[in-house]
């Protein structure tokens, strides 16, 4: 191993962290796993500090670090959804979202060309927002409650950012695919 491959291992290591978090959150554990989801944060701070600030960047880190991220957040939902921590709808919502974007991004990749794409200004916002439930959820269950409406206010934001930054990779993509198909320059 060669000191540039510590990003990867530091995220190689976040994918292990998922499996315990999702078992402290299904015992009851909140404290334990928002104690673990911080970890998890502060690893993929400190994979993209290090990847970024010494150049060692790899594509294998480039497809490894929004997988472990997405793995994690996926995993929390749906256990907070099975324990009831969140609402099911919200779960349903979150990874329909996530699957369809999936399933349009392989689609465009094989059938118009290879997908270069970055996050938008819309889904980072959402990455942001749907962070802050989980960190909201952990803490209220695992630490101490809340202010009042402070959770209901997270899950409609998750739910608004969620819808809204679906829609516009289904679209910006979506137009990208039929202007790539018909060359027309705009989209019906």
């Amino acid at each position: 191993m060669q000191a540039r491959d510590i990003p990867n291992m530091i995220t190689v290591v976040r994918f292990f962290l998922v499996p315990p978090v999702v078992w402290l959150i299904l015992q009851g554990a909140h404290g334990w796993a928002l104690a673990l989801f911080l970890v998890a944060g502060a690893s993929d701070g400190l994979d993209g500090f290090l990847a970024k600030h010494y150049g060692w960047t790899s594509h294998i880190g480039g497809l490894l670090d929004p997988l472990a991220d997405k793995f994690l957040l996926v995993s929390c939902y749906v256990s907070l959804g099975w324990v009831g921590v969140l609402p099911a709808w919200l779960v349903v919502v979150v990874v329909g979202r996530d699957l369809i974007i999936l399933g349009g991004a392989i689609l465009y990749h094989l059938r118009i060309e290879p997908l270069r794409a970055a996050p938008t200004v819309v889904s980072k916002l959402n990455t942001l927002a749907q962070i802050l439930l989980v960190l909201a959820a952990l803490f209220e269950k695992g630490v101490t409650a809340l202010p009042p409406g402070w959770l209901e206010t997270l899950i409609y934001t998750v739910l608004a950012t969620t819808l809204l930054s679906g829609f516009d990779y289904v679209w910006t993509w979506g137009w990208r695919a039929w202007n790539k198909r018909h060359g027309t320059g705009r989209f019906p």
